[in-house]
């Protein structure tokens, strides 16, 4: 199963593939993500190493759980061949309504099927108060118009 755009990249390709990822882990639906990820994708996020799609997805419904109101954009940051690297920030809030802001980069390699077989996030959160939010769209995908980090200053 091929999941364009496929490697090798080009700067057109590599944005539109982190706004293909950014798009499907603002729905918040771990087995949708997952299956941008090889059967034996290999994971590093913070402190956590996993393998596997079964892995991830379980990885992903607990993130969920715990980050609620889960907003996230994704930018490029450098490509080349089967590998892309991006900067990424998340608002998020626990359950007792105290909001953060995740700044993180990840550097990602493909198959040539256009499946990530390996990920590898750096991530640091911020506490911040409501009113520092940026990011206020409706739950699901960033709108189009919706300014990217860049253009946020972020």
């Amino acid at each position: 199963m091929n999941r364009p755009p496929l490697p090798p990249f080009t700067e057109a390709t590599a944005t539109h593939k982190v706004r293909l990822a950014e798009d499907g882990w603002n729905s918040r639906d771990p087995s949708r993500v997952a299956l941008a990820y090889t059967q034996d994708s290999r994971w590093r996020n913070r402190a956590e190493f996993f393998t596997g799609r079964a892995a991830i997805e379980e990885f992903l419904a607990r993130k969920w759980q715990r980050e609620l109101d889960y907003r996230l954009v994704k930018e490029l940051w450098a490509f080349t061949g089967d590998h892309i690297a991006v900067r990424f920030v998340y608002e998020w809030r626990d359950d007792s309504d105290q909001w953060y802001r995740a700044h993180g980069n990840e550097q990602w390699e493909f198959d040539e099927h256009g499946l990530m077989r390996r990920r590898e996030a750096s991530i640091n959160d911020v506490r911040i108060a409501p009113s520092d939010r940026r990011f206020h769209w409706p739950l699901g995908p960033r709108p189009a118009e919706h300014p990217g980090l860049t253009e946020l200053g972020l």
